[in-house]
């Protein structure tokens, strides 16, 4: 039961929804940079719970499935084909033993999710199965995947299911809340945190009516980006304090650094503010060279915005129960599987 690696490619590494509870003791939390393509390709996947997934980043990989399994994709479409024929995103897809799932051009998006019906065999680090590249710690091996791997299953289908299998799950409708839907925003919403008042007005009015451009020195630890700088009022030593997703820092050059799944676990830099958590996995999907806006929005409402998120992944969890029941009756050996 595994899945053999025949390309690589650009950077395919195990990530779920993060190590937390450690950062004091400096190690990062990661995970996921887009959560919502994650957990989406989880559920449709016919997951209950969180499971790594495999995130593919920009040029994706080719894997060949020496069994069978039901997989989702989810996130940018790197244009997915099975055996050479499109795949869609989106939807619960029963991979035969042999078939070759590969990836081409970008059509949107950067990082794309690969979820598989019971998960990959990895080993739980602090936690959690993310790859943290800069620690080599956790996901396969501590490292991005390479040729040849062979990833362990921890589940296969039962052959003589997979057809029938596949026809039942056609034929099933799966709804997508609107509040989970992939819908661009022109302006990314961000909340005004303790060290905002740190900054000059001409700042906050750089922040909230400026493009910033995201340059190539920025990855899965932050987005660095260009525009106009955002100055202080004075120049203070600040204590550390813990990092968090989506925090806006900005060093001594004013120009600011979004911090995203791989930030270190804590940071002195003043922060300008925070990117509401409904539209970091927007942010996610941006590239360099990509430009991105800001508008301004309070606690209440982001807190709202976020418990309506998860209220809507709880409905579609509840929505694919019966596409989870099929699924799991057609796992070898273990036909009350439930993963």
């Amino acid at each position: 039961m595994s899945i053999t690696v025949i390309r690589p490619g650009l950077a395919s590494t195990f990530q779920d929804c993060g190590r937390h509870g450690h950062q004091h003791l400096g190690v990062p939390v990661g995970g996921a940079m887009d959560l919502r393509a994650h957990q989406l390709a989880n559920l449709i996947a016919g997951n209950r719970h969180d499971l790594a997934t495999l995130e593919i980043t920009l040029m994706g990989p080719t894997l060949r499935f020496d069994a069978p399994a039901c997989i989702a994709l989810a996130g940018a479409d790197l244009s997915p084909t099975i055996n050479g024929t499109p795949a869609p995103m989106g939807r619960p897809l029963v991979m035969h033993a042999g078939d070759i799932l590969s990836f081409g051009e970008r059509r949107n998006g950067v990082r794309c999710y690969l979820a598989w019906h019971g998960g990959i065999a990895l080993p739980s680090v602090l936690g959690s199965q993310s790859t943290y590249l800069r620690g080599a710690l956790g996901g396969f091996q501590g490292r991005a995947l390479r040729k040849e791997d062979i990833l362990p299953l921890n589940l296969a289908l039962r052959a003589d299911t997979l057809d029938a299998l596949a026809e039942d799950l056609d034929r099933m409708s799966i709804y997508l809340p609107s509040t989970l839907a992939n819908n661009p925003r022109a302006h990314l919403r961000v909340m005004r945190g303790p060290h905002t008042g740190l900054f000059t007005e001409d700042a906050l009015r750089a922040l909230f009516n400026s493009p910033y451009r995201i340059t190539n020195e920025s990855d899965r630890m932050g987005f660095r980006l260009q525009g106009p700088a955002l100055p202080v009022l004075e120049n203070r030593q600040l204590l550390s304090e813990g990092a968090t997703f989506g925090s806006i820092q900005v060093p001594a050059d004013g120009l600011p650094i979004v911090l995203m799944a791989d930030r270190q676990s804590i940071g002195g830099y003043p922060k300008i503010g925070h990117v509401a958590t409904v539209d970091l996995p927007q942010l996610a999907q941006c590239m360099p060279g990509d430009e991105v806006r800001f508008e301004e929005i309070g606690l209440a409402q982001a807190q709202q915005l976020d418990n309506l998120r998860e209220q809507a992944l709880a409905r579609l969890s509840a929505s694919l129960d019966g596409l989870r029941k099929l699924v799991e009756r057609c796992v070898a050996d273990a036909p009350d599987a439930s993963p």
